[in-house]
């Protein structure tokens, strides 16, 4: 801020030597880099919580159960693989030697699918993380969570 006095002059009307100031305010602006505070910290937890897994699961077996036949059947008339139900039914034939050759079923598969369901349990851990920020610059009581910054 600056101010001006002029020099004075004399006026009609006026006593000689009296003065008045005439005042005039000059503004000047600028900016400058400050510094607000100096710096942050964060803090971070990580915690870790045990979840129980029970899924039940699902798997598929077979069995296979050999079934004797022992039936002499001709070349021509070998059954083939046929299913019986849910059962797959595969003939085991053999080659006899006789005064004539014929087929005998020796055997056959009976191949079952059967579903059979467990109980699976485990316990995995769980992490979740907590994040609480410090501020330098702010009074201690307006760093810590739920107290409301000072005014």
């Amino acid at each position: 801020m600056s101010s001006t006095i002029p020099e004075p002059q004399p006026q009609e009307g006026t006593q000689p030597g009296l003065s008045i100031p005439v005042i005039e305010e000059r503004l000047e602006v600028g900016t400058r880099v400050a510094e607000t505070g100096r710096g942050v910290r964060i803090h971070k937890t990580v915690s870790e919580q045990p979840v129980t897994i029970d899924e039940r699961l699902a798997r598929e077996e077979v069995e296979v159960r050999h079934v004797p036949v022992d039936r002499i059947v001709a070349a021509d008339q070998a059954p083939a693989t046929r299913y019986e139900g849910e059962t797959l039914v595969v003939p085991v034939l053999e080659e006899v030697l006789v005064v004539e050759r014929r087929l005998r079923i020796k055997e056959e598969l009976h191949i079952t699918r059967v579903r059979r369901e467990e109980r699976y349990q485990d316990e995995v851990m769980l992490k979740s993380e907590q994040v609480h920020v410090e501020r330098f610059d702010e009074p201690a009581e307006a760093s810590r969570p739920g107290t409301p910054p000072a005014s």
